[in-house]
């Protein structure tokens, strides 16, 4: 049965019943993010929604297959989008969803070239990502350290370790405890694409770490712990969601920003850059394909810098 497309918010084109080509051509882009990039369930979700899309828009323009798919298409469907009032960063999401569906389509010879790359998507500028500084985040972590609770334990050796490793909330949140060594002070973090990278980790964290397992994971494992390292109160994995809530509520209770955990992964490679770290140790720390994407930070960095010169150089 050709599948229906159900529209998303963004994408307020009615329904369009997809032939069947284009929704083996949407099934099988979709197994091959998920199977063979070994991107998250979220991920996939998002880009074949994208995609959907632009096929429902093909459709409607009379593509019973991808054959007709060239670069008029492929605008067309962003200027009805732009025309729906589609925001710069989420058309610029979907461009990036197209030139991927485009490029996969091209590998697999259902298009004889690929009009992706022709492509042209919106600018959206990059502003610098909020950050602690050094004196916040240590108040942060010794406003942690003062509950000495199983609950207060486990919510230190994540803000530590976040801090520390400027790992990712997801890959903090799948770690086993064979995922630690603890000899190495090293932690073992499975990425994006199932990429596996080594991030090491400093004496605080590690003393945070010892407390948890020692006081803290004991009284909150149960039989479906298994070797989840960080365990919520019901003593299961704890989860990315309740990572952002305990990070959330700390902020809170020392009066600070409130700030994401993606944003003390920002918080740690800003401070590492301050610290003298060169951009591709940072690069392979936090687990960047590319080395552009680690540039952010130093921009962040070049900020901090202008603003003490302004604030304490005598000719400023």
């Amino acid at each position: 049965m050709p599948e229906s497309g159900a529209g998303t918010p963004d994408d307020e084109q009615a329904p369009v019943s997809l032939p069947p080509a284009l929704v083996d051509a949407l099934d099988g882009f979709a197994d091959h993010l998920a199977h063979e990039r070994g991107r998250r369930a979220h991920t996939v979700r998002a880009y074949r929604s994208d995609i959907r899309s632009l096929l429902e828009h093909a459709a409607a323009s009379g593509s019973a297959d991808l054959s007709a798919m060239d670069i008029s298409v492929l605008r067309g469907w962003l200027t009805r989008l732009r025309l729906d009032g589609l925001a710069r960063t989420s058309l610029a999401r979907k461009v990036a969803a197209a030139r991927a569906f485009t490029a996969w389509a091209h590998r697999q010879q259902l298009l004889s070239a690929d009009p992706g790359v022709r492509l042209v998507g919106p600018s959206v500028p990059r502003n610098p990502p909020e950050v602690l500084r050094d004196d916040q985040a240590a108040t942060l972590a010794g406003a942690v350290a003062a509950d000495p609770t199983p609950l207060g334990l486990r919510d230190r050796a994540v803000i530590e370790l976040l801090y520390a490793t400027a790992v990712r909330v997801s890959e903090l949140c799948g770690l086993d405890l064979s995922s630690v060594d603890r000899s190495r002070n090293v932690v073992r973090v499975l990425g994006k694409g199932g990429k596996e990278r080594v991030v090491p980790f400093g004496i605080p964290a590690a003393r945070a770490l010892d407390a948890y397992l020692d006081a803290g994971r004991p009284s909150l494992a149960t039989g479906d712990s298994r070797e989840a390292l960080l365990l919520g109160a019901r003593g299961g994995r704890l989860h990315p969601n309740s990572v952002r809530r305990l990070l959330r509520d700390w902020l809170a209770r020392t009066g600070m920003p409130s700030l994401t955990p993606h944003g003390l992964r920002h918080t740690a490679a800003t401070h590492l850059l301050d610290g003298g770290a060169d951009l591709r140790s940072v690069q392979e720390m936090l687990g960047h394909a590319s080395i552009d994407t680690t540039q952010i930070y130093t921009h962040v960095s070049a900020e901090r810098l202008r603003g003490a010169f302004e604030q304490a150089h005598p000719r400023a």
